[in-house]
């Protein structure tokens, strides 16, 4: 969110966190829920879908991308697909860091105000590390083979460069 965050202040693109819809539909249902995960698909989708028909120079979508997990591929070339479709051209950017690092980073005052559902700390940090044991969260060596690709370990970066790396890279 953060990288993306900065940047949308250096490009013309708009940033769509999923946290926004995550945050959003969380305190009607939880997003662990049935419920919770087809009103954030749902929510999601329309987004996508309004503004691959609009006339927006472009959008960055942050998501949590299970690479062991066939549905999270599919759903990742579903959403490229329907931007290609009209005319777009999607971008892959890759972040990675030391454990140790997203955990600082995901208690920060800036973070939590951006994520609410991330302000109860123990659960947020517990989520963080199951889930990464759980999943294989970074992609193994030549796994996307996409023209529109870049991999960043950004520990010990800052977002504002990272966010410069992206725009150079992809001419943003």
């Amino acid at each position: 969110m953060t990288v993306g965050q900065e940047l949308e202040k250096i490009t013309e693109l708009k940033l769509f966190h999923n946290h926004m819809t995550i945050d959003l539909v969380s305190p009607f249902f939880s997003y662990g829920t049935k419920e919770g995960k087809r009103l954030v698909h749902l929510f999601r989708q329309e987004i996508f879908e309004e503004v691959s028909r609009s006339d927006l120079y472009g959008l960055i979508f942050t998501y949590v991308w299970a690479f062991d997990i066939q549905a999270d591929w599919d759903y990742i070339n579903k959403i490229s697909d329907l931007f290609e479709s009209k005319g777009g051209v999607v971008y892959f950017f890759e972040l990675e860091a030391r454990v140790e690092e997203r955990l600082e980073r995901n208690k920060t005052p800036h973070r939590l105000m951006h994520m609410p559902t991330k302000r109860n700390i123990a659960w947020s940090e517990h989520d963080l590390i199951s889930t990464m044991e759980k999943n294989r969260l970074n992609s193994n060596d030549g796994e996307i083979n996409k023209d529109n690709y870049i991999r960043i370990n950004n520990t010990g970066v800052t977002p504002e460069e990272v966010a410069m790396i992206i725009k150079v890279k992809f001419l943003l």
